[in-house]
C-alpha cells in the first residue's frame, strides 16, 4: 500500500528531498556528435558517481528539449526525508514512477533494473510506457539515492516532437 508519495516536479518536495533535476543533451554528454559512435560499449551518465555538475539545471521536465532522433538524459540526487507530512518513511520501499517520452532507461545508483514483465515494472521501455522501479527496498532517511534517466526521441526512423518526461515521483510502500 502506498502510505506516501512526492512529486518530483514539485518545488515542496523538490526542497524536502533537497533535489534538482539537471540535464544534458548526448547518450554521451559532451561528446561530438552526442557521443554516438557504432558498437559503444557504454555511457557513463548512467554511473551514480557521475559528474553532471556542469549540466543546466532543468526547472521543467516536461518541457520538450531538442528535436529529431536525439538522445539526453535527466539526473536527480534525492536525499530521503524522515517523513512526509505525518507519516514516517523509515522502512518502507520507495519506487520512482516516470514516463519518459519516447523511449526510456531508468538508471537508480548505476544500476538497471532489467525485470521485464513484471506488473508496473520496466526500467527500459518503449514508446511512452509507464515506468516504476526500486529506488530502496528498505527507505533510511538521509540516504541519497542518483536517479538517471535516459530518454531518446521516436519513433527512430521518424522522430517527432522532442524529449521530455509526462511525470516523475516517488511512492513510499509499506506491507
Amino acid at each position: 500500500m502506498i502510505i506516501a508519495t512526492l512529486n518530483l516536479e514539485n518545488l515542496d518536495d523538490l526542497q524536502l528531498t533537497n533535489a534538482k533535476w539537471r540535464y544534458a543533451d548526448g547518450l554521451v554528454p559532451g561528446e561530438p556528435n552526442g557521443g554516438l559512435v557504432d558498437q559503444l560499449p557504454e555511457s557513463p551518465a548512467r554511473l551514480a558517481d557521475y559528474d553532471d555538475s556542469g549540466w543546466a539545471v532543468c526547472e521543467n521536465i516536461q518541457k520538450g528539449i531538442s528535436r529529431g532522433l536525439c538522445f539526453g538524459w535527466y539526473r536527480i540526487t534525492v536525499t530521503l526525508p524522515e517523513r512526509i507530512d505525518d507519516v514516517e518513511i523509515n522502512g518502507s520501499k520507495v519506487w520512482f514512477a516516470s514516463c519518459i517520452d519516447d523511449y526510456g532507461e531508468i538508471w537508480v545508483d548505476g544500476a538497471c533494473d532489467l525485470a521485464f514483465g513484471e506488473s508496473g515494472r520496466g526500467a527500459v521501455s518503449g514508446f511512452n510506457a509507464p515506468q516504476r522501479v526500486v529506488v530502496s527496498e528498505n527507505a533510511k532517511p538521509g540516504a541519497q539515492h542518483v536517479i538517471a534517466c535516459l530518454a531518446v526521441n521516436g519513433p527512430f526512423a521518424k522522430p517527432g516532437g522532442g524529449l521530455f518526461m509526462r511525470y516523475a515521483r516517488l511512492e513510499f510502500e509499506k506491507e
